[in-house]
């Protein structure tokens, strides 16, 4: 365990690197040969449009990682926060650490996105992609990534996590992301016994369904948990989903780098005007 805690206190930032380029290489192999959706597209373009807003989204982390430091520094040396609550092993609360940076960190801004009219126009660049596989995972707005951030430091300020406890997290929630949105066709037995605690890429391709309310269901990030508990999980035939968004469905709207970065400063548009 202190080897453990070692690593993650001092993990190298290119360890940090390969987990994120390499998870996204190695699903995208298994998509090659296993895909569940075999449509024809030009995959180094979307690839190449999804990096930029990886890149961005690795910018504003970087930029913004010496304030999550100050915080994580702060509730260690002054034991604040559930997890310096409760007398139990290091393994125990590294794992409920980890559950409450899922849960706040990424579930619950995640099911805020889809409620708050402001924070929707930046997520609208994640699901905006017709072509859902493991970059999908990391195409977010800049503006969603700092929100997204924001979250982290109050989950890390709430569950009292330390330095090398979200290093866990952030390298679960990358591989665990790319997993769930990677299109492979994969076992439904395998798929079934692996959501009964973990999201997985047939449980979170419906939350990307092009429209509701498919679109507003199966919100987590690495743990499934959330959705059962908040009753927002669905069960739905993935061969039947059709990927992108009601709402900005024309090519230039998900495929032109300019125009999705201006699109949360543009007028909101309801589904409900399609009707």
């Amino acid at each position: 365990m202190d080897q453990l805690i070692s690593y993650f206190t001092e993990i190298p930032s290119t360890h940090r690197s390969i987990i994120l380029f390499g998870g996204l290489a190695f699903f995208m192999l298994i998509e090659n040969v296993v895909p569940l959706f075999k449509t024809q597209y030009k995959k180094g373009q979307h690839l190449g449009l999804n990096l930029f807003f990886t890149f961005t989204t690795v910018l504003v982390n970087l930029s913004m990682a010496f304030a999550l430091y100050l915080v994580s520094l702060w509730v260690a040396e002054n034991e604040f926060g559930i997890i310096h609550l409760i007398n139990a092993p290091i393994l125990v609360k590294m794992i409920l650490a980890v559950m409450l940076l899922d849960l706040i960190g990424a579930w619950l801004i995640h099911f805020l996105e889809h409620r708050i009219k402001v924070l929707w126009m930046f997520h609208t660049i994640h699901h905006s992609d017709q072509h859902v596989d493991a970059s999908t995972a990391n195409r977010h707005h800049p503006g969603e990534s700092v929100f997204r951030f924001l979250f982290t430091c109050l989950a890390v300020f709430i569950s009292g996590a330390e330095v090398w406890m979200i290093m866990v997290y952030q390298s679960l929630s990358v591989i665990l992301s790319q997993f769930n949105h990677s299109n492979i066709n994969l076992p439904i037995w395998l798929d079934n016994g692996l959501k009964l605690l973990f999201v997985t890429p047939h449980m979170h391709r419906v939350h990307h369904h092009y429209k509701r309310p498919l679109s507003d269901k199966n919100f987590g990030n690495i743990f499934s948990l959330w959705d059962r508990l908040f009753r927002t999980y669905v069960v739905y035939d993935n061969t039947k989903l059709e990927y992108g968004l009601d709402t900005y469905m024309d090519k230039e709207d998900h495929s032109n780098i300019i125009k999705m970065l201006k699109i949360p400063f543009q007028a909101y548009r309801s589904p409900d005007d399609l009707d």
